[in-house]
């Protein structure tokens, strides 16, 4: 049994609020980057988009754009990449590709983090599973997010889902705690077991971010330092939101809010 977050990671109610909007840009920005997800478009444009976009809201900045050292304000990653692709001019979606853009937003000293795989064109049916099978773990992830359950009744929930469709869920890297920050300290792994790790407090947010493999789950990172890819070359998925525990359950920050 796991003691509860630390009461420094807890946001407050106004602080959430603040989030949530900075949470709608997000969305919207992940919506625009979606809408212009097509054959022969460069990373690197699509990243230029979701800069542009974000800038474009009154006190909003792309919250990964030279963090950790990163280059771009979208990790783009195509197919076997699971996380942290680098925008580049080189790199052009063809049809039947598919695409992950993660964003982080920071407004008004509060941080959302979101991400969507999108297919490029058309793409085979074990693709689309791929897909499908990824959004509804997050989902299910989502749902255990609520007071006094455990980091690892988020993680059992994802894995039960992926698993029972046969793909590998990524063990090597984690969702994470985020708002004062774009990564707080607290980990949520994607697997786990019932009732174990930190308890879920009112007031926390968390970046709930299955990576979701066809087949192996084990990663490896790509020369360029950044790049983290499948061991065996095949596809993997990722979508993520931020979520707030609250007294009436999960509440999805990086959607539409109203």
């Amino acid at each position: 049994m796991g003691n509860a977050a630390p009461a420094t990671l807890l946001k407050s109610p106004r602080e959430i609020e603040i989030m949530a909007r900075g949470g709608a840009i997000l969305h919207a920005t992940l919506m625009h980057a979606k809408a212009h997800v097509r054959p022969g478009i460069s990373t690197m444009e699509l990243d230029q988009l979701v800069e542009s976009f974000i800038r474009s809201h009154a006190g909003a900045e792309p919250a990964f754009k030279g963090l950790y050292g990163f280059p771009g304000s979208a990790c783009i990653s195509i197919n076997e990449e699971i996380v942290h692709g680098i925008p580049s001019r080189k790199r052009i979606l063809v049809d039947g590709d598919i695409v992950t853009v993660d964003v982080g937003v920071k407004l008004d000293g509060m941080f959302t983090d979101a991400a969507i795989t999108v297919p490029v064109g058309t793409i085979d049916e074990l693709t689309q599973r791929l897909l499908d099978v990824t959004e509804r773990s997050l989902a299910a992830g989502i749902a255990a997010a609520v007071p006094d359950n455990h980091v690892g009744d988020i993680g059992a929930a994802v894995q039960a889902v992926v698993e029972a469709e046969g793909f590998g869920v990524v063990r090597e890297l984690v969702g994470h705690g985020v708002g004062f920050s774009p990564h707080e300290e607290l980990q949520i792994p994607n697997y786990g077991k019932p009732k174990r790790g930190k308890k879920l407090s009112v007031g926390l947010t968390i970046a709930i971010e299955p990576m979701v493999n066809v087949g192996t789950p084990k990663t490896k990172t790509l020369s360029d330092k950044w790049t983290v890819v499948t061991a065996d070359g095949k596809r993997s998925a990722h979508f993520e939101h931020t979520v707030a525990i609250t007294e009436d359950g999960p509440r999805i920050l990086t959607l539409p809010q109203g």
